[in-house]
């Protein structure tokens, strides 16, 4: 009767956790119920409390380390970069004076205006130039001049 009562708790775990993982859709609670699918088939074969508790967690800890970011891989394959990832390397035009001793400065990037400050704070760039981004800080895009094959033929 005891082994029933194990295979009807792991179970009901199993269910839970399954129900768990419905709800919050985020992979969370998917290896616990794997975990506690082992311990039922091992409650079915006999073994006893503790080796079921034990193969419970092992399986469970395995399953997390192991398949939790091949299985977050391939949930989200196309997951959509931020407009902090997208602007370093990026060419903008300045659209106000770009002087950090005065704390002024914009630049247009993909058609959204940011503010800009240059990465030397000796240098200035005026409306109409281009500059790449090097970093963004907070809300702030840090810029050096962009240097075309025109402008370095000019020198």
């Amino acid at each position: 009767m005891e082994a029933y009562l194990d295979v009807f708790f792991w179970l009901g775990s199993m269910v839970l956790f399954l129900v768990i993982e419905a709800i919050t859709v985020g992979l969370a609670t998917i290896w616990f119920a794997a975990g506690a699918l082992v311990a039922l088939l091992a409650a079915v074969f006999g073994v006893g409390l503790i080796g079921q508790i034990f193969l419970f967690f092992t399986a469970s800890l395995i399953l997390l380390i192991f398949t939790r970011p091949i299985a977050l891989k391939y949930m989200n394959p196309h997951s959509v970069r931020t407009n902090y990832e997208d602007a370093l390397d990026k060419v903008v035009k300045v659209t106000a004076r770009v002087d950090n001793r005065s704390g002024t400065g914009a630049a247009l990037l993909n058609g959204q205006e940011w503010t800009a400050r240059l990465q030397d704070d000796d240098g200035v760039m005026e409306v109409g130039e281009l500059a790449k981004v090097t970093a963004v800080e907070g809300v702030k895009l840090i810029l050096v001049p962009f240097e075309t094959l025109e402008t370095k033929e000019r020198r």
